[in-house]
């Protein structure tokens, strides 16, 4: 990590949804973006995958129980993260193209962590071109240190 500036992170769309709805290590990090002791990123296609996964019946009936919905939660998220413009990259992620998207934000966004829930981004041996690729617990205490 870069001493002195804020950590950049790329948060997974997993762990952004978590984070959004649950208490815990993602909301954790959600919370220090509010507290500007991180720097969050995105990009369009992370809010695309967001929005598509919160308009899913699923959790649509559950966020109504909770008396909001995903356009309230996608311009929560908006607010927290920059949005960068990422560069075309090659296939990354064999398993799971989709997550390819994730490390061209980050390298767009010139992140020190990726953090994410998923195998196949965690599979790839905990980094890219020197971003690390972190679960959400290992992030938050990497940055509490």
């Amino acid at each position: 990590m870069r001493k002195g500036a804020r950590v950049r992170l790329v948060l997974d769309t997993n762990v952004v949804l978590s984070g959004l709805i649950w208490r815990s290590h993602p909301r954790r990090l959600l919370d220090l973006a509010k507290e500007e002791a991180v720097s969050l990123y995105t990009s369009s296609a992370l809010l695309d995958e967001l929005a598509d996964v919160l308009s899913r019946e699923k959790w649509t009936a559950m966020l109504a129980t909770r008396r909001t919905d995903a356009a309230y939660l996608m311009q929560r998220y908006g607010v927290l993260a920059k949005v960068v413009r990422p560069k075309r990259i090659g296939r990354v992620v064999p398993n799971d193209p989709d997550d390819d998207a994730v490390i061209a934000c980050a390298l767009a966004a010139r992140a020190d962590l990726i953090v994410s829930g998923d195998k196949h981004l965690l599979g790839l041996g905990g980094q890219y071109q020197g971003i690390r690729i972190v679960a959400p617990t290992e992030a938050v205490e990497l940055i509490g240190r």
